[in-house]
């Protein structure tokens, strides 16, 4: 089977490519912006056209799109999120390849969901920032294609190689730093909110499945438990051996809520709230992951505390 994987060297293509290499019945292909790919070429700005007589080059039976953006302005989001993936739907309905796409979404598209809740596929998205709208507007295109399509919306991918400005990056770097100077009190903020992790290892597992698969429409990738943040925060020091106290700076008297690592701004420089996530999502997001289960038979394997573990391992190093 030939795959041609876009975005392999993001921080989900990374392990998707390591997964589908994994396989000795995948030829894979990698296309991307950087000097390390197969191929060079930005979904941003290259043409329809370009991208397509690759693809009748090529022929491959699979194209997963790992590609985007998590941060930026509303332009540069739509421009790498929604206009990239307007690029490769039109290069394959042109092509003659005739191939299955497998578009990366993210739990972000369906914005903030009631505590308590599990997101499945059919719930109406309401994203609550632009990268949830860059994101579902991507969805949107792969849907009314036409193409043979399937969108894996993952929730809170975690584990190694997880970037230092997201929430458990920011988490485990602050306890390095608190180790580092023998700090025995940890000040951290936005703790209360609960997302799915999912570690991406899994993420990369559920690709393979979908790319195997004849399974189409939206499939949601998670664990299907939310896990508090600050909960999150005790699994790490645990792991980290940190014996430290875990001072946590939300609550209703606060005017300000640092994002995590970050001082407290005193209350005569009042800044506008750093939120964690800046994802739109609210205080809860839990997907519902019983259709993955049912059409890929995919399951999550690796629990949290491993993914923290590996998180962890990485910041360690930089002691």
């Amino acid at each position: 089977m030939r795959v041609l994987l876009i975005g392999a060297n993001g921080y989900l293509g990374r392990f998707v490519a390591d997964r589908l290499l994994a396989d000795p019945a995948v030829q894979l292909t990698a296309l991307g912006r950087g000097d390390d790919a197969d191929v060079r070429f930005d979904l941003a700005s290259g043409s329809p056209g370009a991208l397509t007589r690759f693809l009748d080059a090529v022929h491959p039976g699979v194209v997963v799109n790992c590609a985007g953006a998590t941060r930026g302005g509303a332009r540069e989001l739509t421009r790498h999120n929604t206009v990239a993936v307007a690029t490769v739907c039109e290069a394959l309905r042109r092509s003659g390849c005739g191939a299955r796409l497998v578009q990366i979404g993210c739990g972000a598209e369906y914005g903030p969901s009631q505590p308590g809740s599990s997101t499945a596929e059919d719930a109406v998205p309401r994203p609550g920032g632009p990268y949830g709208v860059s994101k579902l507007a991507a969805t949107e295109l792969v849907l009314g294609s036409g193409l043979d399509a399937v969108v894996l919306r993952v929730f809170s991918p975690a584990g190694p190689g997880t970037p230092a400005g997201s929430p458990l990056g920011r988490l485990a770097e602050a306890m390095r730093r608190a180790m580092q100077s023998g700090d025995g009190e940890l000040k951290l903020g936005g703790l209360g909110v609960q997302r799915d992790f999912i570690d991406v290892r899994d993420v990369a597992r559920a690709v393979h499945a979908a790319s195997l698969s004849a399974a189409q429409g939206v499939i949601n990738i998670g664990s299907g438990r939310a896990v508090r943040l600050r909960d999150a925060a005790a699994v790490l020091a645990r792991v980290a051996g940190y014996g430290g106290a875990l001072h946590e700076l939300d609550g209703p008297h606060i005017p300000v809520r640092p994002s995590i690592g970050h001082p407290r701004p005193e209350p005569d420089h009042a800044a506008p709230a750093a939120y964690p996530y800046p994802d739109g999502c609210g205080s809860w997001q839990q997907a519902d992951v019983r259709t993955a289960r049912d059409r890929l038979g995919w399951r999550p394997r690796i629990n949290l505390e491993e993914s923290l573990a590996d998180i962890w391992m990485e910041a360690a190093c930089r002691i």
